[in-house]
């Protein structure tokens, strides 16, 4: 079962690696080129015009990935891994339209906000309310209503509160990915780091699952999460699509991933938290997205007050680049910060698990 894992990782990877390029030259011929806004860091400027909407290179590998490790391993896909492949789509069709109407309609700003807003919530509540559908022989379904860190906990917040609360989520981590992908590499790379952990959530929940819980040492700290292995599979094909774009989108990019990437990856991200039932813990995980995210709230919010600025320019990567540090220096040294986030996350859902054991 393990080889799906290995498959969808390997497959994602070879075909971003191959079919970003082509991407790159189809998204060339047309024009679509990437807008800068004129109140961005000067160095900025060198970067309109490159081919941008890059993340369809990433998505449509992604579950190309899945079904094909399907079809290869004989095993059927699931209804999580169905659900965690919508969202993506559909968070990325919204980004999509997003960039289309940017780079083909010339309106800088894209979709009006009501309809962008109309579009995530589409997506997002229809999310919600299939995850909490079909049940498997033991009752459960791919989303609880309980909150979770990492595993569920007490407080059950019903299906109305649960849509709310993963409304939250999606939107919260869509936005603070896009904001993210503000310099080469940056996003992607981080992004990888998430992939990989919940790579590794996927495969240890499936090995302590409650279906083997006869086999356990101590049958009480077992997993009930309904397809933690096929969590796993999305989740490789996620880190090596990623991977494989990433060889085009590290500095100098050829190509950006837009919001069509962004607000995908932050879409899925979520995804995998709910249905692994480490909903708070992506938090951690996700932590440079958070961190990102609350430079803009903590700037707006300065501003708004205060009429001061806290950082030269928000997003924080925007701050560092107008303090003269190079964008590579930035992303590396960001990309350490979400590694080390990734390895707290990790740690704190070990020691969960060694505390029940």
């Amino acid at each position: 079962m393990m080889k799906q894992i290995l498959f969808s990782g390997v497959i994602g990877l070879f075909l971003t690696l191959v079919g970003t390029p082509l991407l790159i030259k189809l998204l060339a011929r047309k024009g679509y080129g990437q807008y800068i806004r004129d109140d961005g860091p000067r160095e900025h400027a060198s970067k309109r015009g490159t081919p941008t909407m890059g993340g369809i290179a990433f998505i449509l590998a992604t579950v190309a990935a899945y079904f094909l490790s399907k079809v290869i391993t004989g095993y059927a896909p699931t209804y999580s891994g169905l659900l965690v492949l919508g969202l993506m789509c559909g968070m990325g069709l919204v980004g999509f339209l997003d960039d289309y109407i940017k780079i083909v309609k010339r309106r800088s700003l894209g979709l009006r906000a009501k309809a962008k807003m109309a579009g995530q919530l589409i997506v997002g509540i229809s999310f919600a309310v299939l995850a909490l559908q079909f049940p498997d022989v033991s009752g459960n379904t791919p989303a609880s209503t309980k909150l979770s860190f990492i595993t569920d906990f007490g407080w059950n917040i019903g299906p109305i509160l649960f849509v709310i609360w993963a409304l939250f989520m999606i939107l919260a981590m869509s936005n603070g990915v896009n904001l993210t992908d503000g310099l080469d590499g940056l996003a992607t790379g981080a992004s990888v780091l998430v992939f990989g952990a919940y790579t590794f959530i996927g495969v240890w929940q499936f090995q302590e699952s409650c279906a083997n819980a006869i086999t356990l040492t101590n049958p009480n700290a077992c997993y009930e999460v309904r397809d933690p292995l096929d969590l796993a599979v999305i989740a490789s094909a996620l880190m090596g699509s990623c991977l494989g774009f990433l060889w085009w989108n590290t500095s100098p990019a050829k190509v950006f991933m837009g919001d069509t990437g962004s607000l995908a990856l932050g879409g899925v991200v979520t995804g995998l938290a709910i249905l692994s039932r480490t909903e708070l813990l992506v938090a951690v995980m996700g932590g440079l997205f958070v961190l990102i995210t609350m430079s803009v709230v903590i700037q707006v919010g300065s501003f708004k007050m205060t009429g001061k600025r806290v950082f030269r320019m928000a997003p924080l990567q925007h701050h560092f680049e107008l303090k003269g540090w190079s964008e590579v220096l930035i992303v590396v040294r960001f990309w350490i910060i979400q590694g080390i986030c990734v390895i707290v996350g990790l740690g704190l859902f070990y020691a969960g698990w060694a505390a029940e054991k």
